[in-house]
Order: structure tokens, then C-alpha cells, then sequence
């Protein structure tokens, strides 16, 4: 995602060789004990190795060998509520980010803030995903990396999006609907045990699991920090 400009080369054929430089006519100096000698040599050297130095870089900036290609991609994270999926997206996030990718985050709660009118009927689900791909399909045609997560708990709605991008990874967090229940960060699976909240995902409504995910992880008995090296390792990050 990044390139060599050749300014930049040129700054820092500069400045390596005016430290170079000076650590030779001291060297020189050190053993001839001779001034003028030492800078002379190092006025010779400067010129030279100036002219050496630009080529090698440029050079070895064509080179493929030992660079690796990081493709911009949709890492679409899926699953229950509760499973671990915005935490997991969100740390997978920071240390993209922090290599000095171009990334951006899109969680299922996020947008939903900015369409609050969004219901929770399939129709209405299906739509909110197949838009929220489109975009995410638009940033990663842009060279972008879009880490996702949303519950989008139907199969049709996934292919979509898997349909509409170029390399689209489902990264599926496959925790067990007693596990998510268990932890009920929010309380909403208790709600929707008592019908106070219907068509609630895993409980009045169906979630659709991938059949062949990229990356498969139940958070179960695992730490973030592990499920997301896990995840990171599968994903080839």
C-alpha cells in the first residue's frame, strides 16, 4: 500500500551518506593523522557512494523479493450477540492500523446509531447488511482493509456482500448461544427470554451460520487477545 517516492530516497541517500561520510574521514584521520588527506578522501567518497547509494535503492525498490503484498480486503466478523465479535473486530482493527495499513471499522451498533429508523425484520435486516456492503465494497475498491461486524444473521444477505467484494474473508465467532446467553453483557437475551424484546437473533429469530467460513472461532473459555492472534494468523496478518 505504500511506495518509495524518489524524493524520499534522495533525502535519505543524503543524509546516510553525510553520516558515512564523516565516520570515514574520521577513520582516515585516525590512521594517517593527516587532515587534509581524510578530507579529501571523504570529498571523493561523498560524490561516489551519493551516486551508488540513489541506484541501490531505486533498484532494490523495484524488487519484489521480500515484500509482501497486502491486498485491501472485507473482514466481515459474524455471529450472536454477545459472542465476541466487536471486541475481537475492533483489537483486529487497532493492529492493522497500527502496522500502518489504510483501515476502516464499521460495527453493527455504530451504524445503527446513524440509521436508527433500521427495524430488526428479515427485510429490514437483509437491507441494512446488503447496504453496509455496498459501502464496505466501495472503501475496499479504494484500497482500503474494512474490518465489519454485524449480527447479519442470514445467509442471502452474506453471499451478498461476499458477491459485491473482491476478497471478502467471513470470519464467523462461532460462541454457543448458552455462552452468549451466560455473559448477557446488555441483558437482552433475558429480555427477549421474557418477550420484552421480539425477533431477537438465536432466541424468536434464526441465525443462519456460514457453512464455509475463512475463519471459524468460538470465544469460549478464550481470551481477546488470543482469539484475535487466532484470527489475525488465519487471515495471513
Amino acid at each position: 500500500m505504500y511506495r518509495e517516492t524518489n524524493g524520499r530516497s534522495l533525502i535519505k541517500t543524503i543524509s546516510w551518506r553525510f553520516l558515512a561520510t564523516v565516520t570515514t574521514a574520521i577513520l582516515v584521520y585516525l590512521f594517517t593523522k593527516d587532515v587534509d588527506v581524510a578530507l579529501k578522501i571523504g570529498g571523493i567518497e561523498i560524490f561516489l557512494k551519493l551516486v551508488i547509494y540513489y541506484f541501490h535503492e531505486r533498484l532494490w525498490n523495484r524488487i519484489t523479493f521480500g515484500k509482501k503484498e497486502i491486498p485491501p480486503s472485507v473482514l466481515w466478523f459474524t455471529g450472536l450477540s454477545g459472542a465476541g465479535k466487536s471486541a475481537i473486530s475492533e483489537e483486529v482493527y487497532s493492529q492493522l492500523k497500527s502496522r500502518g495499513l489504510k483501515v476502516e471499522h464499521l460495527d453493527g451498533d455504530v451504524v445503527r446509531e446513524i440509521f436508527p429508523k433500521t427495524g430488526f425484520s428479515k427485510e429490514e435486516r437483509d437491507r441494512h447488511v446488503k447496504r453496509v456492503g455496498f459501502l464496505a465494497s466501495m472503501l475496499e475498491k479504494n484500497g482500503i482493509i474494512v474490518v465489519a461486524s454485524f449480527i447479519s444473521p442470514y445467509k442471502e444477505s452474506r453471499d451478498f456482500v461476499r458477491g459485491l467484494c473482491q476478497n471478502f474473508k467471513e470470519v464467523h465467532v462461532a460462541t454457543p448461544l448458552e455462552e452468549c446467553e451466560r455473559r448477557d453483557v446488555k441483558g437482552l437475551y433475558a429480555k427477549a427470554r421474557k418477550g420484552e424484546i421480539t425477533q431477537f437473533t438465536g432466541i424468536d429469530d434464526p441465525y443462519e451460520e456460514p457453512e464455509n467460513p475463512e475463519v471459524k472461532v468460538d470465544t469460549t473459555g478464550q481470551t481477546i487477545e488470543e482469539s484475535v492472534r487466532f484470527v489475525l494468523k488465519k487471515l495471513g496478518y
